[in-house]
């Protein structure tokens, strides 16, 4: 199949991109002059100049793809201008879904986020369960918005969506985090003082790729939606099992008022709970260990806390 893929210069996209080269599957990427292409060029990857609030290249781009994945978003803790949010996680997203109707695609894989759930009553929370009144992130709030978009154009105007919502993501590689901020964390979030309480719902990036993948395969789950993570730990578990694979001890003192303000970000609130079970059974994929995946995230960090 031709697959048209927004996002895949990120973390999740570079997975994505990797394991999608082992199949018999053709990607067409969307990407930004800025981006660095060298790693899709290599896997065999088409290259789309564009954007997603281009709506010409996203003709362009889509023309003859059987299926779809979208990934892009604005995911920074911080941006200059709040409307940055909303230009890429609103309005991309519709962008993207109504040229994909248009262009008439079989499937659009929608990567969302848990945090859009916001912090519902049940817990832990499933796929169908009622989202909560709460997105502590702007973030959050425009994944949502974007959310609802898609959906009711999939509700009225048949768009072919499935949507998956990733956990708190792990694993090797993730460029979206510069070094000297990796190095913080281990110079100063180890913490015994701060968040403890805090539950996080866990994922490994590589398993996200793979659940991407087996939902566009899947037949016949058109309107389906799957949460993934299995993995519940508090952030001081968390901070203990980093702390040990590190070796480095947890720090007494409280976070900085500036690495408070990112923790809480990364959480995405004090309590992320969830049911990933759905995307075992209905998709087929095996979570990996967190204790692996978190293993791998700082040894692909090696040259930091080697000291």
């Amino acid at each position: 199949m031709k697959v048209f893929i927004t996002g895949a210069t990120g973390f999740v996209g570079t997975h994505l991109a990797n394991r999608m080269a082992q199949t018999n599957h053709q990607m067409y990427c969307l990407v930004r002059p800025t981006s660095n292409t060298d790693k899709l060029k290599q896997l065999g990857a088409v290259l789309v100049p564009g954007d997603v609030t281009d709506r010409d290249s996203l003709l362009i781009g889509m023309k003859g793809c059987d299926w779809v994945c979208h990934l892009a978003a604005t995911v920074s803790f911080w941006e200059p201008s709040k409307q940055t949010y909303t230009y890429i996680n609103v309005e991309g997203t519709r962008n993207l879904m109504e040229v994909a109707l248009e262009m008439g695609v079989s499937k659009v894989v929608h990567v969302s986020s848990a945090v859009v759930y916001g912090q519902p009553a049940e817990c832990p929370f499933t796929e169908e369960s009622q989202d909560g009144p709460v997105r502590r992130s702007e973030y959050a709030r425009t994944k949502y918005a974007g959310e609802l978009v898609a959906w009711q154009l999939h509700e009225k105007r048949g768009l072919p969506l499935v949507t998956v919502y990733p956990g708190n993501v792990m694993g090797p590689n993730n460029i979206k985090h510069s070094s000297q901020a990796i190095k913080d964390f281990i110079d100063h979030a180890l913490t015994a003082g701060v968040y403890n309480d805090s539950i996080l719902t866990l994922v490994d990036v590589r398993d996200v790729a793979v659940a991407i993948i087996k939902a566009l395969e899947k037949d016949d789950n058109i309107g389906e939606k799957y949460l993934l993570g299995k993995h519940q730990l508090t952030y001081r578990e968390f901070s203990e099992i980093v702390s040990d694979i590190c070796g480095v001890p947890l720090a007494k003192a409280h976070l900085p008022d500036c690495l408070q303000l990112v923790t809480a970000a990364f959480l995405g609130g004090t309590r992320m709970i969830f049911d990933g079970s759905k995307a075992e059974g209905k998709l087929g994929i095996t979570y990996t260990p967190i204790r692996v995946s978190l293993e791998e995230t700082f040894s692909s960090h090696r040259e930091l806390i080697s000291y």
